[in-house]
Parts: structure tokens; sequence; C-alpha cells
């Protein structure tokens, strides 16, 4: 009988990814020399301002090109097709259904920008077909399906990078190095407030017609309804497609969290906060006020807190009883001493921590989609903090504490 993996089984399994591949995943490996064929799947703002222009700024020196796009929205879609031909001189393919363009021959790997509720799909049908993946965040919106996929891609062998690209950055490794170091003393609180003047959705709504969007393979097994632009746009601020800024935002928070002090799972998660009452006539319903509390086996308290409205007091900092870090939008770190149990009563008030050079996020996948090495933000990265966020957002629905059983893969009321 088939059991389910215990944590330490999914991570080394998951680890050892580049060893455990298959046949099919072998027969994919790109030679030194072989340039590789990318297929972006998503063509929306991610798609286009970030991956697109992120992978293009590196074709020439890592040998890539982009070979097709896809998208359920024509206008994204050719838009995309557009910004290829202009970069190459050659128009990429177009596709409507990704499974066309997993499973075509001349694509090497895939970029995976879709919808929050969509990623799932994409990343186990994109393993199925053996094709490596970079795919954004948050992998899953419940347990059930985070584990699936992991087990797919797991099975499959393919090398997936998790588009968590902070902790590529030279200032969170440095951030890291100094955590390693014992600079802040014994740690017990960090946090991040990131607040905004209005919703991060908002500014996503745009006009959009039925007959330019196969809105069947946008909805994705949600319950069917009529055409709407709003939904097809805005859906980041609509449950059913993604649960509002713990996961599009605290995500990346939670994994810099992990990335730096070393932790793997909360032991249990706590979220409160007051839904959107609708902007501009459309009725969202994502959080725009919550903050979350995580527990960490290490003895910290994590504290996530997104306020729309008023974007004063964002901040990350970390508290220790000999230093304070504060971090920011990868900017500049630094270490404070004032105020510190202790300090040891060092005079300096701050310290700036030195970067680490880091290749890029999107270099480090290249370079690993050649020589199999595990990337930075490997698979039980992303299920770690998908992990977290998931708990976060099943208290927030219930009100109540959630645990998460490492062994059992389950998240439960404790």
């Amino acid at each position: 009988m088939k059991t389910r993996p215990t944590r330490r089984g999914f991570l080394q399994a998951a680890a050892g990814a580049a060893v455990a591949m298959n046949a099919s995943s072998y027969a994919r490996v790109v030679g030194a020399n072989d340039r590789i064929g990318v297929g972006q799947l998503g063509c929306g703002e991610r798609g286009r301002t970030a991956h697109m222009p992120g992978l293009h700024a590196h074709e020439k020196a890592h040998n890539v090109e982009y070979r097709a796009v896809c998208d359920v929205w024509r206008v994204a879609r050719e838009e995309a097709a557009g910004m290829v031909q202009n970069w190459n001189g050659a128009a990429p393919k177009q596709y409507v259904s990704h499974e066309d363009l997993v499973n075509d021959p001349d694509i090497d790997a895939v970029m995976i920008a879709t919808c929050d509720h969509q990623h799932v799909r994409h990343l186990e049908d994109t393993a199925r077909a053996g094709r490596d993946a970079y795919c954004e965040k948050p992998l899953a919106k419940d347990m059930e399906s985070l584990n699936r996929v992991c087990d797919v891609v797991r099975e499959s062998g393919i090398l997936v990078q998790i588009g968590t690209q902070s902790r590529s950055l030279p200032s969170m490794t440095g951030a890291r190095e100094a955590y390693r170091k014992g600079l802040l003393g014994k740690v017990g609180r960090i946090e991040q407030m990131r607040n905004e003047p209005r919703p991060y959705w908002l500014t996503q709504l745009k006009e959009a017609r039925a007959e330019d969007v196969d809105w069947q393979r946008f909805l994705m097994g949600r319950p069917d309804r009529p055409f709407s632009a709003a939904q097809l746009t805005g859906w980041y601020g609509f449950r059913e497609f993604s649960d509002g800024p713990v996961p599009t935002y605290g995500s990346h928070f939670v994994d810099l969290v992990h990335y730096i002090t070393g932790t793997t799972f909360p032991v249990s998660a706590v979220c409160l906060g007051r839904d959107s009452e609708g902007h501009e006539g459309v009725p969202f319903d994502c959080p725009e006020q919550v903050q979350a509390v995580w527990t960490y086996p290490e003895g910290f308290l994590v504290c996530y807190s997104t306020g729309f409205g008023n974007c004063s007091g964002s901040g990350f900092s970390l508290y220790g009883d000999q230093a304070a870090m504060n971090l920011w939008e990868g900017e500049d770190v630094y270490l404070y001493r004032r105020g510190a149990l202790n300090s040891g009563g060092k005079p300096e008030d701050q310290i700036r921590v030195e970067d680490v050079p880091v290749p890029d996020h999107l270099v480090d996948w290249l370079q690993c989609i050649r020589s199999r090495k595990t990337p930075n933000a490997p698979m039980e990265a992303g299920y770690q903090h998908a992990v977290a966020v998931i708990m976060a957002m099943k208290a927030y629905d219930t009100g109540r504490r959630q645990v998460f059983d490492p062994g059992k893969r389950e998240i439960r009321e404790g």
C-alpha cells in the first residue's frame, strides 16, 4: 500500500530531485551549448513586466530564447508575442491551451505567471510533460492540492524554481550570514508591515471582451458564471482566485524568514482581519486589513500585517536580544544595537550588513537547468511558505488557531 512521505522523506526527495530524475526528464536535459527554449504561461502583468524582460536580459549570455506564449486572453497573449518579436525579430507561437504549450517539442522550460488558483494545474501538467519550470507563488490555496503538486513534481524529476526572487538578492543573503553568525543573539520576534494607499487589485482592472477570452479555461473548475472583465483582470481581489495580501505579499516575507533563519514550518498560526467591502462597484472580497502571526519551533514569533488606506509604517525587522536587523525591499540591511537587552554597551547606533554576491534569480534557474543542481528557491521552499500562508488563511476563515503536522502533511485546529 502506498504511504504518504514523511516531512524528512519529502525534503530529501525534493532536494535530491536532480538525482532522482526519471527517463523522460533525462531526455529533456539541455546540453551546455544547446539553446534553452522557453514558453511563457500567463501573459498578464507579472508575465509581461517581470518574467519576460527579466529573461530577455539574459538571453545572449545564457543562450535562451522565448519560443511560445500562452494566455486565455487574446489581448495579453498578442502583446506578449509582440514583445518577443520586437526583441528577436521572429514571432513566437501563440497558445490558448496550456496543454499545447507544455507539450510543444520546442519547449524545454516553462515560466508560470498565471492566477493563483491555476498554479497547481499548470505546474502539474508542466511536470508531467517533463519540462523544467519557474513558478510564481503561492503554489496552492489548500493542502490537498499543495501535497499533490509536490508529489507530481518529485515523481517527474523536473527542476523547479519558485518565484520568491528576494532570496536571490545580495542584501538578503548578507542578512542570512549575519543571522548565522549570531549577531542578533536570541531572536524573539520577526515582523513585516506592508501597507498601501489602496488595494493593489484595483490597479489591475481593465476592459475586456468575452469574445477575446477562453472563460472556462480561466475559471479552471470554479463554478460557471457569465463572463466578468473585473474577475478576469482584477482576480487578485477575489477569494475564488486568490486569498489576498497574506499569500500575495506575505509569502515573500515568510520565505525570507525561512531563508534567513533556516527554519522550515510554523508550529501554529492565527490570523484576523477585515474583508473588502468592494470598490468601484466591484464586489471584491479579499482581506483589506489583515494580520497573521505564526509561532516557530525556534521560539520566535513571525508577524505579518497589511492595511490599505495609508502606506505609513511599512517595514521588515528581526529583533534579537543583542541587536535588531532592519530589511526592506531588498535595500541596504542594518544592525541596530540600541535597545537590545544584551547589546554589551556597544556605542554603535547602526552597522551596515555586508552584501553577499549571489546569481540573479533567473540566472540561477537557467544555470541549474543545465547543471541540474538545486536552485536557490527549490520546490521544498515553495512548499514550506505555502504551508504557512494556508495555515494563516484557514485561521482567518475559521477564527481558530491552526497547527501543522509535518509528518502527516496536515493542518488542523489546535
